[in-house]
């Protein structure tokens, strides 16, 4: 059942539709055929009526010496025999039913014989089922006409009738089934496709406000929600802002304040910890900040971009130089935000050099319209419990990651929004010899 049951709601509907209608075209089928079977069965009794009375009136009208060799001249063929007799045959056979005697006695009506000849007694047994029919006639001088009769066998269902009929009149139920399915089903392809858009870009165009009223109104609600959720990013975007623009200006103040303090010692410390706060306070702008949205996606070529990164790296850190490679294709082309996609990739590729020692970055052809990018460094690794933690905002790790080394605690959260809102993702695991692996996918 698994097998054969469809996933989407559309082709379950389909297939729903197109079962009840088979069931009836093939109830309605039914019944017809069992009314034409029973027609046919009348026709053919009419039939044999007429060709017994056409018997009969051959015997009767013939001298009583001449009545056993004109029986065996009549007709010789094997559904049909008669023999003359002193009373009627024994037979196993049922009495026959009153439709088919009354079929076989008013055909029997039309036959030519005059008055004083016919039979004084008539008796018809058989039923359609069992195939055979016996009539037995009493002739005016008192000897019996039996007439033995093979029915033959009724079988429409095995005709090419009735299952063509039966495949066009599915054929033609189904044509318009799955264009009204496809027609209604198309609001939720729309809905879903808008909400994908809008997990990616809050700023998405709106859904169109068409259709049903059913569609016109999920519509009309999505795009209050995506309206509200850009209210939402904009409040947030412009309250962190304001926090860092405010922030900004004492730390400047405390900078100028501390170059005027005779002890070295202390202003030194007093430096480090304004640079550091300013680093916290431009960090959590970016993590807040919609620039990842607001950047258009333009075509460009990965492969480019990440020797672009590692050479930063290799510049930034001439110690971990020769730990930084790269292995892929030459070229490879992605549709992405190249400023967004950049700071991505530099946070990974930075986090392998500084708390791995190097960064080995390797490129792998799309598979199922996706790339993927491995980001491995050979340093201590994370504990299973946070690899998954890494990805909070401020959430660091000790004693490796902490702030005397420089980590805020969003440069990991920082790449997975981006990438996310690119429809990709970075999913980080240890290595089995030591160390990081950040397997990064991204649509092509």
């Amino acid at each position: 059942m698994r097998l054969i049951w469809p996933h989407s709601l559309a082709n379950r509907t389909a297939l729903v539709l197109l079962a009840g209608l088979a069931l009836v075209q093939g109830g309605g089928l039914l019944i017809y055929t069992l009314d034409r079977i029973d027609l046919l069965r009348l026709a053919e009794a009419q039939s044999l009526g007429l060709r017994v009375s056409n018997v009969y009136r051959s015997v009767v009208m013939s001298a009583p010496d001449e009545r056993q060799a004109g029986l065996r001249g009549l007709d010789e063929a094997s559904d049909f025999a008669a023999t003359l007799d002193a009373g009627p045959a024994t037979s196993d056979l049922e009495p026959a039913p009153p439709p088919v005697q009354r079929a076989i006695r008013i055909s029997m009506q039309f036959a030519p014989i005059p008055q004083g000849m016919r039979w004084r007694e008539l008796l018809v047994r058989g039923v359609p089922s069992q195939r055979r029919l016996l009539v037995s006639m009493r002739l005016p001088d008192g000897e019996w006409l039996n007439v033995r009769v093979t029915i033959g066998r009724f079988l429409p269902f095995l005709s090419e009738t009735f299952l063509v009929s039966f495949l066009l009149m599915t054929l033609a139920a189904a044509v318009p089934v799955i264009w009204a399915v496809r027609q209604f089903s198309a609001p939720m392809r729309d809905l879903a496709a808008a909400a994908e858009r809008l997990g990616m870009d809050v700023n998405s165009p709106p859904l169109p406000e068409q259709g049903t009223a059913e569609a016109v109104k999920a519509a009309r609600a999505f795009n209050i929600m995506a309206e509200r959720i850009r209210r939402f990013v904009r409040d947030r975007t412009f309250l962190l802002t304001a926090i860092g623009h405010d922030l900004r200006t004492p730390i400047t103040r405390l900078k100028l304040r501390a170059e005027w303090m005779d002890d070295e010692e202390q202003q030194r410390k007093m430096l480090a910890d304004l640079d550091e706060l300013e680093a916290m306070v431009a960090a959590t702008l970016a993590f807040g900040r919609d620039d990842a949205n607001a950047e258009p996606p333009t075509p460009l070529d990965l492969v480019e971009l990440l020797r672009t990164i590692l050479d930063e790296a290799g510049d930034a850190h001439p110690d971990a130089a020769e730990a930084i490679s790269f292995t892929g294709p030459d070229h490879q082309v992605v549709r992405a935000r190249p400023v967004a996609i950049k700071r991505a990739l530099t946070n990974l590729v930075q986090n392998a050099v500084k708390y791995g020692g190097g960064a080995q970055v390797s490129l792998a052809p799309p598979q199922e319209g996706a790339v993927s990018v491995m980001v491995e460094d050979t340093g201590p690794g994370i504990p299973a419990s946070e690899l998954e933690r890494v990805f909070e905002p401020f959430h660091r790790l000790e004693p490796s990651r902490n702030r005397e080394t420089g980590g805020t605690g969003l440069g990991l959260p920082i790449s997975r929004n981006i990438l996310r809102a690119h429809g990709g993702d970075v999913v980080l695991t240890n290595r089995p010899g030591g160390g990081i692996r950040a397997l990064v996918t991204l649509p092509v």
